[in-house]
């Protein structure tokens, strides 16, 4: 409702209007005025209509005249008030279409408003689901990212003990190789002075031919004895070798395998914390699997572990002792 606005302002403002021979409407009068609701206006004008009856039934006494011109005039006058009457009329019609239209207008823009406000609270209610929702994946993808810390730690202590047992076994086979060093270097000095004992008893057999021949047989049997022995001794040693690289080369693909998945461990683990970045911003493309780099992590451990093989495979055929030197 306005402020300041009274009955005689509006009745002012309409005889003003009037006086100019425009209808006084309810916009003309809030123009005239300044100010006023739609319905206060309309309320004033109707009031003001009213008291404009009465104000030319007034107007009608006239004073004592000629009966003629008395009459005359109150003919002229009675005519006059009905085409002001049937004029105010057709203003007030046309006043109330105007005032329905704008009723009408109030009507849908209220509508509008109610529509509006109800899309406005919906949207308001899935932002608070969603917002809902996000704290969720928030506190679960805290709980994963924990979990992967903890997970994480017990990883690197596995790789901690292996590679303290790797190094142990490393250790274990670098005291067997110089053991088969040791061992091979006293065969050696065995077959030198094997040699040099043949080479003695076949010097006193062509001395004493006749009188050494069954000695002879006797070392020629000590020295196939002593053969025998030094190719079991051979054998044992090259099996023994054999089957330390063997459990060097399992350990070197446990090794391997051990750290592919320790990396994938660790890819994973960062693409948890990229997610986790990215869902409290706002939803993003969507990244590479934890499973296909869990593969793609796990092809570079295979391959990695058949190098290994190829490698121990080439130093057995490069280190294979001849046995014509024996």
């Amino acid at each position: 409702m306005a402020r300041g606005i009274t009955q005689d302002q509006v009745n002012a403002a309409a005889d003003a209007i009037l006086a100019t021979g425009e209808n006084p409407t309810v916009e003309k009068v809030r123009t005239a005025l300044g100010t006023g609701s739609p319905n206060t206006v309309t309320r004033m004008l109707e009031v003001w209509r009213t008291a404009l009856g009465q104000r030319l039934q007034q107007v009608q006494a006239l004073p004592e005249l000629p009966s003629a011109v008395g009459q005359a005039m109150r003919e002229v006058w009675r005519l006059a008030t009905e085409s002001a009457h049937a004029t105010a009329l057709t203003r007030l019609s046309d006043e109330r279409a105007a005032l329905e239209d704008d009723r009408r207008h109030l009507a849908d823009e209220r509508t509008r408003w109610t529509a509006a406000l109800d899309d406005a609270a919906a949207v308001v209610t899935q932002a608070q689901t969603k917002q809902q929702l996000a704290e969720h994946a928030c506190a679960t993808l805290d709980g994963q990212l924990q979990d992967s810390h903890a997970l994480r730690a017990d990883i690197v202590q596995q790789r901690d003990r292996l590679q303290g047992r790797c190094d142990e076994l490393m250790a274990e086979l670098a005291r067997l190789q110089a053991e088969y060093s040791r061992r091979e270097a006293g065969v050696a000095e065995e077959r030198i002075r094997r040699d040099a004992h043949v080479q003695a008893v076949e010097d006193r057999a062509h001395r004493e031919v006749d009188h050494a021949r069954q000695e002879s047989r006797a070392l020629q049997q000590q020295v196939s004895a002593l053969q025998q022995e030094h190719d079991r001794t051979l054998a044992t040693e090259i099996q023994q070798r054999e089957h330390l690289q063997q459990m060097l080369r399992e350990l070197e693909q446990r090794a391997a395998l051990h750290e592919g998945r320790a990396a994938a461990l660790e890819v994973a683990l960062a693409v948890k914390k990229a997610q986790s970045a990215r869902g409290a911003k706002a939803p993003a493309a969507k990244p590479r699997s934890t499973r296909a780099q869990s593969a793609e992590a796990a092809g570079r451990t295979r391959k990695s572990s058949s190098l290994s093989n190829r490698s121990p495979a080439r130093g057995r055929k490069t280190s294979r002792p001849r046995n014509g030197g024996t």
